[in-house]
């Protein structure tokens, strides 16, 4: 009985602690993301797993500036178009979550 209690609460804080990238993945496909990246491969847009490899928690500020502005030449010739209609704490929390893919 000890055992299925251990194994539970590991169960718990794994869940628990799996929900906020859940919704921050939500988040991104809510906001129109996902129509342009996925997760490990490269779409219109780069493989969100290669933009985590690229970059660190340093370039949040520099990431947030780009999804809200646009921006091309990083990833090839396609260019990122600006997002202005979506709110600032969301892309943050989007960059975030897809740093989080390492």
């Amino acid at each position: 009985m000890k055992k299925i209690a251990q194994l539970l609460a590991v169960a718990g804080v794994l869940a628990v602690s799996a929900a906020p990238a859940i919704a921050d993945q939500a988040l991104a496909q809510a906001k129109g993301c996902m129509a342009c990246h996925a997760l490990d491969k490269k779409m219109v847009g780069p493989a969100y797993k290669d933009v985590a490899n690229k970059y660190s928690e340093a370039d949040v500020p520099k990431l947030v500036e780009k999804v809200k502005k646009g921006g091309s030449g990083v990833w090839g010739p396609v260019p990122m178009p600006p997002h202005p209609q979506v709110a600032e704490a969301d892309i943050e929390k989007i960059v975030r979550w897809v740093l989080t893919l390492k």
